[in-house]
């Protein structure tokens, strides 16, 4: 009877120690839920703040490159209208050049002899007086 007494008490106590594991494994799974529950809210947490910084770093890059894009073309156009200067300056030089050439064939051609020439004197005294 001792035995059997014994025994009993053996196995009230395996299961009270099972009970009792039981227990702390509900506890552990129910704690291990809470930390990965939180691990993933953290993730989340984490995967927004690189999307929100990924996007603007897109739209940083984007304006920097609009901006820079806008730079070069009014370098552009600033060297453009340069040139343009210079190529109108050159053209009025030119054309200046070749009214003072045909211009002084002209007038060899035309005071030749000596009665042209008195003829564009008096014509100079006369625009003279007038002025």
């Amino acid at each position: 009877m001792a035995s059997l007494a014994e025994r009993e008490a053996s196995i009230d106590g395996a299961l009270k120690s099972a009970e009792q594991a039981r227990n702390e494994m509900a506890n552990l799974k129910a704690e291990n839920e809470k930390l990965l529950q939180e691990a993933r809210l953290e993730r989340d947490v984490i995967l927004k703040k690189a999307q929100e910084a990924s996007v603007k770093m897109i739209e940083d890059a984007k304006n920097e490159a609009s901006k820079q894009g806008a730079q070069l073309i009014e370098s552009a156009k600033a060297v453009i209208e340069t040139e343009k200067k210079a190529a109108l300056t050159e053209v009025k030089n030119q054309v200046a050049l070749l009214t003072l050439e045909v211009t002084e064939k002209l007038l060899r051609k035309k005071l030749s002899d000596d009665k042209a020439q008195v003829e564009l004197v008096d014509q100079f005294i006369k625009d003279l007086k007038l002025n």
